[in-house]
């Protein structure tokens, strides 16, 4: 436990951990305790040195609950949109006090704690690169090279133009080579990035070193484990080749790829790997339980990893896209359903880079896959399977 507080603290400098506690103490203490304890005609709110008294303070009291609220989250997690709010909010109360404590007839304590203050503000307006490390393009980050398999369409195609876009050159994989070229010369032309097309089946006996011999001149500072693909329907009537070949692809391959391609990230001393998991691999899944075994699998591999090469400046990240509208839902034998964009699983995971070990995609996915904490399993087994049969064709359940 004071290993998980060292790090989480020691992402931001000393002076924001006392902000963030503030705001922490504010949001769940102080706010909820003086809305719901202190009287309508003894309440008192101050917003920029004007003081609201009765129901004009308490009707106030949840938007100041908002601010603190969303303050603890930004400085917890660093999140970009704190600059420059955080620093106009800051100066903003610091005004307030030194009015408060002017009006009071306490003129030493206006002008230390409006300084105080102040000082705060002034320091958060200086901070923005702390906020706004997605400024930094991942070639800085991590390095020119980026690795990306299962890059012929989907969420594939979808990180390989989004880490063009951060300036990155990319190695795309896949089995279909058409597919690659083209891909390779829109990033090409739209983004002026050096790529590499290594047709290859990963999912293979060999697979996975051939790619890695492949890549031996490059020095492939951020790989992307995306490729994989779903099987879905009752256990006993699926194929046992087509499952073999799925445990190859989603779990084999990208242990295998991983070992080869980390040692020479950890020799820089920077790096990113990247593993396309599932919501799915967060519960056990009815009628496509072995894909989502796969997918818990690469769950626990990454966040492992995470918390293995924690401080080298290698970052590990497990993405876990719900339904999203790829080839994945016709690949997998699944009715057509509605699902995220892409792009926009990509940019999750890109803003997630770096601070998490995991994350999911889209705040519904994440309350069904975070059920399981609060339900029995075996509620939560059979709710999931209830789900997928509707996405199962008749032939198949």
């Amino acid at each position: 436990m004071s290993n998980w507080w060292r790090v989480r603290l020691g992402r931001r400098p000393w002076w924001m951990n006392v902000l963030m506690i503030i705001c922490a103490y504010a949001a769940f203490v102080h706010v909820p305790s003086d809305f719901f304890c202190t009287p309508v005609a003894r309440d008192a709110e101050v917003w920029f040195g004007v003081t609201l008294r009765g129901w004009a303070a308490k009707l106030t009291e949840p938007l100041h609950w908002l601010i603190y609220l969303c303050g603890a989250y930004g400085f917890w997690r660093m999140r970009p949109w704190m600059w420059p709010w955080a620093s106009l909010y800051t100066w903003q109360v610091a005004f307030a006090v030194f009015i408060w404590e002017l009006h009071a007839g306490h003129w030493l304590r206006a002008i230390i704690g409006g300084a105080v203050t102040a000082a705060f503000g002034g320091a958060l307006w200086r901070a923005q690169a702390a906020f706004d490390e997605r400024g930094v393009p991942l070639r800085d980050r991590y390095g020119e090279w980026a690795l990306i398999t299962g890059a012929s369409g989907g969420i594939g195609a979808a990180f390989a133009r989004a880490l063009a876009r951060e300036h990155m050159s990319c190695v795309l994989t896949a089995r279909r080579e058409d597919r690659l070229r083209t891909l390779a010369a829109e990033l090409e032309r739209d983004y002026a990035v050096s790529t590499r097309v290594v047709a290859v089946d990963l999912a293979a006996p060999g697979g996975a070193e051939e790619l890695a011999r492949a890549v031996e001149d490059l020095e492939i500072s951020v790989l992307v484990n995306n490729a994989g693909f779903g099987y879905a329907g009752r256990f006993e009537r699926q194929d046992a080749e087509r499952l073999q070949t799925m445990l190859q692809l989603n779990c084999v391959a990208p242990v295998l790829l991983t070992k080869r391609l980390l040692p020479g990230m950890r020799a820089r001393g920077r790096g990113a790997v990247i593993i396309t998991g599932s919501a799915a691999g967060a519960q056990p899944v009815p009628l496509n339980c072995v894909y989502a075994a796969t997918k818990a699998f690469d769950r626990f591999l990454g966040e492992g990893l995470w918390a293995e090469l924690h401080g080298t400046g290698v970052d590990v990240l497990v993405l876990e896209p719900g339904p999203t509208l790829t080839e994945f839902q016709a690949v997998s034998g699944e009715l057509a359903h509605a699902g995220e964009q892409p792009d926009h699983v990509v940019r999750v995971a890109l803003d997630a880079l770096g601070e998490q070990p995991s994350v999911i995609a889209g705040w519904y996915n994440w309350l069904r896959a975070n059920a399981t904490r609060l339900a029995p399993r075996s509620l939560v087994a059979l709710a999931a399977g209830k789900v997928m049969g509707q996405w199962i064709p008749p032939e198949m359940r």
